[in-house]
């Protein structure tokens, strides 16, 4: 019985880590996806201007989300801001860094931010 006892005392230890990790994985990509739903409009913007929105543009929609605090646009840079989701990841960013070829109109995005890269989806690793 105390070996049985220890063995699920082992598998428990090695367990619940990578679940706490699994389950932060998951709320991240849910700010990655609120980041998303803004590169959808700046693109299309971009495709209907052939230039960037400025800094002051507001013609977008942000939702409102349990892991979400803001998703803001600025010059060239969309940043998603975490919350409610864990200490090393509240208060912490997903970014989408425009890039316009002006000769097709067409956007090209990469990601980064201050999100542990262990939490962030393989489409968004440094």
């Amino acid at each position: 019985l105390m070996i049985v006892v220890a063995i699920i005392a082992i598998l428990a230890a090695i367990a619940l880590p990578a679940y706490s990790d699994y389950t932060k994985k998951a709320k991240v990509s849910e700010v990655v996806l609120a980041a998303s739903a803004l590169r959808t409009a700046v693109s299309e913007y971009a495709a209907s201007n052939n230039e960037l929105p400025g800094d002051d543009w507001d013609g977008f929609q942000v939702q409102e989300s349990k892991y979400v605090e803001s998703v803001t646009w600025g010059s060239d840079t969309i940043t998603a801001t975490a919350k409610g989701i864990a200490g090393d990841v509240d208060g912490e960013t997903i970014e989408l860094k425009a890039s316009l070829n002006a000769d097709t109109g067409v956007v090209d995005w990469t990601c980064g931010g201050s999100i542990p890269a262990k939490y962030r989806p393989g489409s968004c690793q440094d």
